[in-house]
């Protein structure tokens, strides 16, 4: 086994051991893991947005981009500038309209997805299985029923003469929504908790390997 090899499943190994390690209980040990994971992935987060948005988007288009580059360029040059002057309490107030912005336009666009990339095309599939066959006829109507209790779900608003109490049908709707939710919900924690188990069996796997390799 060659030394790099070994230095990384000694390091592996290790680190999984102080992860378990919260079986136990919450130890240094464990919080030494999740302190150096945490650190390692900030630090990647930030080298890799600095290579492929700063220098790449940024440097690199007002070093050798065309005029209308470096133009255009100049104004996320600007905010950002703003932006960091966040960092003192006299100025911070620069970085508020880039702050709004940049909400706004992340509002906006978690909206439209939402929109245009899972309300839409959910209610188009739901709907073209109608006339596919009494299977397709009662899919369709099933997923078409559980998206608008859904959203009746998160539906608040009420009429002046009602005293902040939804009506008796929206009540209804919004209760058959809630099911529809947990149902969802529980599915969604079934997968994540098999994935779970799933990296787990190959951890362990990785590790005997490891040790196998090792003793050999």
């Amino acid at each position: 086994m060659e030394s790099n090899q070994l230095i990384i499943g000694l390091l592996s190994f290790l680190f999984t051991v102080l992860v378990l390690s919260y079986i136990i209980g919450d130890s240094p040990a464990f919080r030494l893991a999740v302190h150096a994971f945490v650190g390692v992935a900030a630090g990647y987060v930030a080298a890799t947005v600095f290579r492929q948005v700063v220098v790449d988007k940024l440097f690199m288009l007002l070093l050798i981009g065309s005029p209308l580059d470096r133009l255009l360029m100049f104004f996320p040059l600007v905010m950002s500038f703003m932006l960091l002057a966040k960092m003192s309490p006299r100025f911070e107030w620069l970085g508020r309209p880039v702050v709004a912005f940049l909400v706004g336009v992340g509002t906006a666009t978690a909206v439209a997805g939402a929109v245009l990339g899972t309300l839409f095309p959910q209610i188009e599939a739901s709907s073209s299985m109608f006339g596919q066959g009494l299977g397709s006829l009662l899919s369709g109507s099933l997923i078409l029923f559980a998206t608008i209790t859904t959203i009746a779900y998160f539906q608040f608003t009420v009429s002046k003469s009602s005293m902040g109490k939804r009506g008796k049908l929206m009540t209804l709707l919004a209760l058959i929504g809630q099911v529809f939710i947990a149902i969802t919900l529980g599915a969604i924690f079934a997968g994540v908790l098999t994935a779970a188990l799933t990296a787990f069996v190959d951890r362990i796997q990785s590790i005997v390997l490891f040790l196998d390799s090792l003793f050999r």
